[in-house]
């Protein structure tokens, strides 16, 4: 089997790197960062290293490819679709895993099916590190269960959830919500506490009232996610408000989510050792509204 990767962020690179241990590995990747010649990105130079064939064009990564895996950014996924979709065959798959709506991977299907090109609604549900394609995810598409064993083979750890495209992707975005929504909430929370100084007198009741909770840590440990991945998550949210806005409900507090993930991770701050050890002073750095590094 030939595989081939579009976008080679840390889900692309993830996958590259576990496929490769199950045997037959990612042949080439094409990356928007790959333009540049100057073969310096980050992104090339790990391409090199595992082996993968670095690709300045979509196509050439595509041509004589089996399966061909989209992981780009949420707001890219349909330009990657549609641009994939003038190079695909009959008989190719084109597995799409980017976190959007159903509407958005629907109509991806659409460009890529006029092709003959067998088109995958992959949702990934848990963090692609360290796992790579061993990571749980839902599958949908027509034909679907034709491909179990190509799935099985590669050690994939999946669940079909029907031959509907956008059925997959539904289950993720919803539980976005839940998952990123409860995080900005202790986020906002922690800060107006901090803020505040109030701290030491609202931990101790979040204790007893949500007692499953470790709260000596989930506070630090949201706070560094949003952080980290506060733009990326972001733009996963304005899928989910897309498809809350899709199913004909109010989207509101989807954006509202996608602005509070946007707001912290555009601070750019730079974290270093355990983030544990030094809530306080990345709390006030982020009230302060200073972008510099944690040293």
């Amino acid at each position: 089997m030939r595989i081939a990767v579009i976008g080679f962020g840390e889900v692309g690179r993830t996958w590259a790197r576990t496929l490769k241990e199950a045997g037959p590995g990612v042949e080439a990747a094409y990356d928007i960062l790959f333009a540049d010649k100057s073969g310096g990105s980050d992104a090339e130079n790990e391409a090199r290293r595992l082996g993968v064939k670095v690709c300045r064009a979509s196509a050439d990564a595509i041509e004589g490819a089996d399966w061909i895996v989209s992981a780009v950014t949420a707001s890219s996924s349909l330009e990657a679709a549609e641009d994939a979709a003038r190079h695909l065959k009959k008989g190719q798959v084109f597995i799409d895993l980017n976190s959007v709506s159903p509407g958005r991977k629907r109509a991806s299907h659409e460009a890529a099916a006029r092709s003959g090109a067998v088109y995958v609604d992959m949702a990934v549900m848990a963090a692609v590190m360290p796992d790579g394609h061993r990571t749980s995810v839902l599958l949908a598409g027509p034909g679907i269960d034709a491909m179990m064993g190509a799935f099985e083979g590669l050690g994939f750890r999946y669940e079909i959830v029907s031959e509907t495209v956008g059925d997959a992707t539904a289950v993720k975005m919803v539980r976005s919500i839940f998952a990123k929504g409860l995080e900005a909430v202790i986020v906002e929370g922690i800060l107006a506490a901090a803020s505040s100084g109030t701290i030491e007198r609202v931990i101790p009741t979040l204790k007893k009232t949500y007692p499953g909770l470790d709260w000596s840590k989930v506070p630090a440990y949201n706070l560094e996610r949003m952080v980290r991945h506060g733009i990326r998550r972001a733009a996963e949210m304005h899928e989910c408000a897309a498809t809350v806005a899709e199913l004909g409900l109010d989207p509101s507090l989807a954006t509202a989510i996608a602005e509070s993930q946007q707001r912290i991770g555009e601070l750019g701050l730079e974290l270093s050792g355990d983030l544990h050890d030094d809530l306080e002073r990345v709390l006030q750095t982020i009230l302060r509204g200073q972008p510099r590094a944690m040293q």
